[in-house]
């Protein structure tokens, strides 16, 4: 199986205007052919209602491609929200793009 995987590097607050601006990326980057897209939130300080929405807006716009999308590198806050809101059931979680290589494209890839 041949994976397009897309790297996505997010920065400073996921609010409702990023949040648009993320769903529209998102559309995009799976119109061109990915199946596997990592959002990487290493400089993302702070998340509120609206850019949890978008992140589950973009999880929904992958799967209509029968797409994955993975979530890397995120802080303790936004831990915690993923928490409270059970999103951490729903988002499947990396502590950095090393780990995501490791475990998803490593296996997929038939290395184990």
């Amino acid at each position: 199986m041949n994976n397009n995987v897309t790297v996505l590097e997010l920065s400073g607050i996921l609010d409702g205007i990023r949040g648009n601006e993320l769903r529209r990326e998102v559309s995009t980057i799976m119109d061109k052919g990915t199946n596997i897209l990592l959002l990487d939130l290493k400089n993302v300080k702070f998340i509120d209602s609206s850019g949890l929405g978008a992140l589950v807006s973009a999880m929904q716009i992958v799967r209509k491609t029968d797409g994955q999308l993975f979530i890397c590198s995120i802080n303790d806050q936004v831990k915690m929200l993923f928490q409270l809101t059970k999103m951490d059931r729903i988002f499947q979680t990396f502590a950095d793009q090393e780990e995501f290589n490791r475990q998803v494209i490593t296996m997929q890839n038939g290395v184990y």
